[in-house]
């Protein structure tokens, strides 16, 4: 990272007159625009998001209806003397819009605070969908397109200032740790560093059971978890967290063993499995944005047949297909602690 004007060139996220995802999120390692050219690293485990090479340029297609990260700023680079507070927020997803209303569900969305001692200045991060929720949940089936066609990319947003009225009326500001400019610095390179590798958003957690010691065959990627690996990093770098309750949202399926189905190539290329291909594409349809109630309501009967009296769910994670024979309660939405990190001696990331 490359100190400008008292500013890392670590713009992690765009400012209003940016028109995609790779002026917001900086200059990537290459100027490659298709899905296949990104060269992959494995995960050790099932259950987690895969890191990428680099972050591939998004298709024209995929449009937000809200812009991504408006006010994105480059991170600055803090005085290493200075002294830094840490904040946790938490209000309900779309508070903008429906206020506290998904509040009372406890679907949350989460970012992290800072304030400088030295400048009296705070800013905000957070990690959200560049086109919204419903896109990173479920495919566009397009014609003329064999493969359902997503828009699933996610990534990191920091910009100035802290909206106090919106993390207080329905959500949450509270001071979790101080930590010192320098620590902020580290911080900074592991953010774009995870921000460049970790691109996909995974809205579902899928599981075995409700029990808590169930099996996990698939792990979210999202906000929370963002922040999960922010407050780590930080405590790895020597952060003391204070004796502060942080419970997250998962939104949970239930399912048995998973069924591996392939990719997009070996299911929809010339040499696919068509009558699979088919049923992925059948099962998708329903979850299809809808222009009148009726039509909601017919879709919503084709949905509940098919997860609930079926025992169907098609997952696609880690840019490949899976198979959940689903099982009761089926989904379920939860609003758990997960206390506040200790430190490793082993740094995660960078």
């Amino acid at each position: 990272i490359v100190a400008a004007s008292g500013s890392q060139s670590l713009p992690l996220a765009g400012a209003a007159h940016l028109t995609s995802p790779a002026q917001a999120l900086g200059k990537w390692q290459s100027s490659c625009s298709s899905r296949e050219a990104v060269l992959i690293i494995p995960c050790a485990s099932l259950s987690q998001c895969r890191r990428f090479d680099y972050r591939p340029k998004t298709d024209p297609y995929c449009q937000a209806r809200y812009t991504f990260c408006p006010t994105g700023s480059a991170v600055p680079v803090m005085k290493e003397e200075d002294v830094i507070e840490v904040y946790r927020l938490q209000a309900p997803v779309w508070e903008f819009k429906y206020g506290d209303l998904l509040g009372h569900l406890k679907i949350m969305h989460d970012a992290v605070g800072f304030k400088s001692a030295l400048t009296g200045k705070n800013y905000t991060m957070e990690w959200y969908e560049l086109f919204q929720l419903g896109n990173c949940t479920f495919p566009h089936l397009r014609p003329g397109m064999d493969a359902p066609f997503w828009c699933n990319q996610g990534a990191a947003c920091f910009y100035e200032g802290i909206d106090d009225a919106h993390w207080k009326e329905n959500g949450t500001l509270v001071l979790v740790t101080t930590i010192s400019g320098a620590m902020f610095n580290e911080m900074a390179k592991w953010v774009k560093y995870d921000n460049e590798t970790g691109i996909y958003y995974e809205t579902w957690t899928v599981q075995a059971s409700p029990d808590k010691k169930s099996t996990v065959w698939f792990d979210s990627y999202e906000c929370s978890k963002f922040i999960l690996r922010t407050y780590q990093k930080l405590a790895d770098l020597g952060a003391v967290f204070n004796k502060v309750q942080t419970n997250y949202t998962s939104i949970i399926l239930f399912s048995g063993e998973p069924i591996y189905l392939g990719n997009e190539t070996s299911i929809f290329g010339p040499q696919g499995n068509k009558t699979l291909a088919a049923a992925i594409r059948d099962f998708y349809y329903p979850f299809k944005p809808h222009k009148t109630v009726r039509e909601f309501f017919v879709d919503l009967l084709k949905i509940i047949d098919r997860v609930i009296l079926n025992h169907e769910f098609y997952l696609f994670y880690n840019l490949e297909y899976w198979f959940l024979p689903m099982k009761f309660p089926y989904l379920k939405i939860i609003y758990e602690e997960v206390p506040l990190p200790v430190g490793s001696k082993a740094s995660v990331g960078v």
